[in-house]
Parts: structure tokens; C-alpha cells; sequence
């Protein structure tokens, strides 16, 4: 069989397996808190048929403009419902429409295969595969946004078409700043300035082509802002965006910690991004910038990097899911590099390989853990379960060995098993065992229980997002947060440890953080 023959296959198998990694028991898990915020604001828009000013247990919600809301909405009016598999389902097409804008660009660079190989990295890097894919977030949305951003500066400038490249990327910052605030704006900024003094074009940055983009970027913006004024003041909204978009720097956390954090964070990423992170080890020669700049996309991805990284790299508080619009970018380095260092039997192509081969043995092994583990015995069809993913990693490992020019593709689909034989026997366990779970079946008690009677949040007691969304969910109704004026025939969701003003307790509801209990009853004035 030859190789583009092998290609094909393989290619079909993936996408084949794609489906079930990524589908099965997506709605399974309890909403985290940033997803109970996400469907909770979404929610509370559609309840009170106010889509301009989000609003949180009917307060103003400034953290974020309402774009994903939006989103969200539209998925849930479409597939008729509101629970976790639909809240989730956008995640996965903004993931799946990422991979495969990244596969369009880069295959006019580097071939079909090393693009193809290259979008399913993303997907099955260790944390999209095993966490951001399974939750209702905006990050994978933002970030296929901004990497639109990041090619359309690129692929215009190589085109020397500054009207389009100007007016497509702020249209993009624009979106991004409806989807999360101010970081749109610093991708811009950032890359436009760097690539631009690379490319000794900076007298471009202040062109009329420039100002007539930036207008697309108010146009898109203003608008939305100039409906939001006739329900509510800008004042709160911009101080808000701006405390969010800094708070995670040595302003809110000191310059020691933020020192500790330069040399913790690239550790922290590689970790984060395995198996493909590894091949970092790339990056470890002497003559690597000349290498890059002989490439001249490779040579943008790293500019492009290198210009946008430091904000986070110089935040404390930065999750991984930040990042995932750089992931193409360096993927797509390492995989050249790989090739290159591949033919050149470098010490660092060897580590490489003896560390993906070790990969490779270990979903292998992984794959009939299920037959031992206490916790897994009680599985439905274990042992078909198991013998398919036994049988299925045996195969590709036995083609790892015979066909070298696709071992990374085979690499890939094992991860894509490896998901599949995860959504089957290690989250029905974790929902099983997990606090959360309780705290869903409780809210979900009580918002049936109290459906009908009127119910508020006393003061400033603390709700929790996880049990926020599913009490209103299930009750059908906004539950405002009361601080005067009490209506003394109402119920209350009380905190007890700040509050001992519950006068006839009915009921409790279970909250995840703590793992303890609100109460329910009424008050006095």
C-alpha cells in the first residue's frame, strides 16, 4: 500500500473515531462553576427577554460582553433543551471548526498531511482531549478567533492587500471582544506591532488602510454599547473588563510570586500540552532562530508567539486554556522541526520518538486497565469494551512500528482511543464519587420542590454557580438576590455561617465548595 493510500485510510479512521472521543458522555459531569456562570447568564437572558445586558440571579453581570451567551442561546433554542450535552456542543464545533481552519492554512504551507496531522494534535493534546473538550467555556471559541486573527494579518501581508488585512482582522478583534473583552484587543495590538517591525513596516501601522480597519472594530462594538447605554451606565462595564483583564498580573499577586512564575510557567505548559509538547526539545540548539527564519510562516508563528506570550507568561493566575490559540502555531514549528531533525538523527529526534513510542505502550497497556480496576467492575459491557479498545490499540500500535511516515497520525488516533476508553470507564466513576454530583441532584430537588413559591438569594450570600444554574433551570424562573425590602412570606437561600436569620427552615441545599449546606426557610426583617 503507498503512502498516500495510507494517508487516506488513516485519515477516515480518524475521523471516524473523532465522533464517539468527543461525544460520548459529554452531558455526563456536573457544570463546573465557569459553566454554570456561561448557561446561567444565557439562561437568565432567554427567562427575563433581555438579550442586550447580561445579568447574573438578576443582577448586572459585567465580566464578560454577551457574545458566547448568544451563542449558547441559539444551540439550546435549536436543540430544544437546556442541560450539559447542549451547553457543551458548541464547545465541540468551535474545536472541530478550529482544527480544521487549522488544517486549511497550513496545508497551503506544509501539504495535506502534516496540516492534517497538525489539527488533530490540537484536538488530542493532553489538555483539550481530557478537559477543555468536555466543557461549556469560551476559551476553544476565543481562541479559534484569534488564530483566524493571527493568519489573516499574516496571509494579507504576503498579499501586500493592506485594506483587507486590516479590515478582516479587526472584524475578528472586534467578535473577540464581543466573546471576552479586552485580551481581543491586546492580540491585535501585540501582533500587529511585532510582525510589522519585523517585517520593517511599521510606517503601515498608521496608514489610512489602519484607520478604516479600527472603525470595523467601533462599528462592531459601538453598536452593541449603544443599545447597552439605554438599559444601563458604561461606567461599571469598561472598569470591570479592565480589572478582569489584569488581575492575574504582579498587581494583584506581588513581584515574588510573579518572579517564581517565569521559571514555573514553560514547565507547567509542557505538562499541560503533552505528548506534542515534547517535541519543545526542538527549540534546544544553537542555530534555531536562523532555522525559523528560513521559513517565513514558521518565522510569523514565532514572532507571532513570542510577541503575544509575555502577557501571560507574566500572569500568575493563567490556566492552560488561555493558550489554545498559540497551539497551531507551536505544533506547527515542532512538527517541521521534527522532520528535520528526524533526517538529521539528532539527539533530539531521538528523545522524541523513544518518549511517543513509550506513549504508544502505555494507551496499550491502559487499555485493559479496566479488567482490574475496583472501580470499573460494575461497568456495562466491560469486557466488550475492553477488547475493542485492546484489539484497536494492538493494531495501531502494530502500524506505529511498520509504517514510520504516519506514525504521528497513528499516535493521534491512539490518543482518540484513549479518549473513548476514558468517556466509558473513567467518568461514569468520577460522576459516581463526585461531590458535585450531589450538589446537581439537590439543586435540582429543591428548584422542583419550590417551583412555584417565590424564592430568593438573602443578601449577600455566597450561591454557588454549579447549584445557580440548576435551580433556575429547573424552576423556570430568575431567582433574585433580595437585600431589602423583605418579603418575609418569600423563602430564602441562606448561608448559615453568615447569616442566623432563618425563622422556619424547610429545606437544605447541598453546595459543592466546603461541601456543606444552604439553607432554605423564611426570615425575619
Amino acid at each position: 500500500m503507498k503512502d498516500q493510500q495510507r494517508n487516506t485510510l488513516l485519515y477516515i479512521l480518524s475521523i471516524i473515531l473523532l465522533f464517539p472521543a468527543l461525544l460520548i458522555n459529554l452531558g455526563l459531569m456536573t457544570f463546573i462553576d465557569d459553566e454554570g456562570i456561561r448557561t446561567l447568564v444565557a439562561l437568565e437572558m432567554k427567562l427575563s427577554g433581555n438579550y442586550i445586558t447580561p445579568t447574573l440571579h438578576g443582577d448586572f453581570y459585567y465580566n464578560k460582553p454577551p457574545l458566547y451567551n448568544w451563542i449558547l442561546l441559539f444551540y439550546f433554542h435549536l436543540l430544544g433543551q437546556i442541560n450539559e450535552f447542549t451547553a457543551r456542543i458548541p464547545t465541540l464545533l468551535s474545536l472541530c471548526g478550529f482544527a480544521a481552519t487549522v488544517f486549511y492554512f497550513f496545508r497551503k504551507h506544509y501539504g495535506s498531511y502534516t496540516a492534517f496531522v497538525l489539527a488533530l494534535s490540537l484536538i488530542t493534546c493532553g489538555r483539550v482531549l481530557f478537559w477543555d473538550s468536555l466543557l461549556a467555556l469560551i476559551d476553544i471559541t476565543f481562541s479559534w478567533l484569534v488564530f483566524v486573527q493571527f493568519m489573516v494579518i499574516y496571509h494579507h501581508f504576503q498579499r501586500l492587500n493592506w485594506w483587507l488585512l486590516f479590515a478582516l482582522s479587526y472584524l475578528c478583534t472586534g467578535l473577540g471582544f464581543m466573546l471576552k473583552g479586552l485580551p481581543a484587543i491586546v492580540f491585535q495590538g501585540f501582533t500587529l506591532l511585532a510582525y510589522f517591525i519585523y517585517q520593517k513596516e511599521f510606517r503601515r501601522l498608521f496608514s489610512w488602510q489602519h484607520i478604516l480597519g479600527g472603525l470595523v472594530f467601533v462599528a462592531i462594538v459601538g453598536a452593541y454599547y449603544l443599545v447597552y447605554v439605554q438599559y444601563n451606565g458604561l461606567d461599571t462595564v469598561f472598569q470591570t473588563l479592565f480589572t478582569e483583564s489584569s488581575k492575574r498580573t504582579a498587581v494583584q499577586f506581588g513581584w515574588w510570586k510573579t518572579f517564581l512564575h517565569l521559571f514555573t510557567f514553560p514547565l507547567e505548559m509542557v505538562y499541560h500540552f503533552l505528548p506534542w509538547s515534547i517535541m519543545v526539545v526542538y527549540l534546544l540548539r544553537k542555530d534555531i532562530w536562523r532555522v525559523l527564519q528560513a521559513d517565513p510562516f514558521m518565522a510569523f508563528c514565532t514572532v507571532c508567539f513570542m510577541a503575544n506570550i509575555l502577557v501571560y507568561w507574566s500572569s500568575v493566575e493563567v490556566y492552560p486554556r488561555y493558550l489554545l490559540m498559540f497551539c497551531p502555531l507551536l505544533f506547527g514549528i515542532f512538527l517541521q522541526l521534527h522532520q528535520g531533525d528526524g533526517e538529521q538523527s539528532r539527539w533530539s529526534s531521538k528523545l522524541v520518538n523513544g518518549f511517543l513510542a513509550l506513549v504508544c505502550v502505555l494507551l496499550l497497556l491502559g487499555s485493559v486497565l479496566p479488567l482490574f480496576l475496583p472501580q470499573t467492575q460494575n461497568a456495562p459491557y466491560l469486557y466488550v469494551k475492553t477488547g475493542f479498545l485492546f484489539l484497536f490499540s494492538l493494531g495501531l500500535n502494530a502500524l506505529y512500528w511498520q509504517w514510520k511516515p504516519q506514525r504521528l497520525l497513528i499516535m493521534a488516533m491512539l490518543l482518540l482511543l484513549g479518549r473513548i476508553g476514558f468517556n466509558w470507564f473513567v467518568l461514569p466513576d468520577r460522576n459516581a464519587n463526585d461531590y458535585g454530583n450531589e450538589c446537581r441532584i439537590s439543586s435540582i430537588e429543591v428548584g422542583q420542590r419550590f417551583r412555584d413559591q417565590n424564592l430568593y438569594v438573602y443578601k449577600k450570600t455566597p450561591m454557588q454557580w454549579t447549584n445557580s444554574i440548576y435551580l433556575t433551570n429547573t424552576r423556570g424562573k430568575i431567582i433574585p438576590i433580595k437585600k431589602t425590602d423583605l418579603d418575609t412570606s418569600a423563602l430564602y437561600i441562606v448561608d448559615p455561617k453568615m447569616y442566623t436569620v432563618i425563622v422556619d427552615s424547610i429545606s437544605e441545599l447541598k453546595v459543592r465548595h466546603g461541601k456543606r449546606h444552604f439553607i432554605i426557610g423564611k426570615v425575619q426583617r
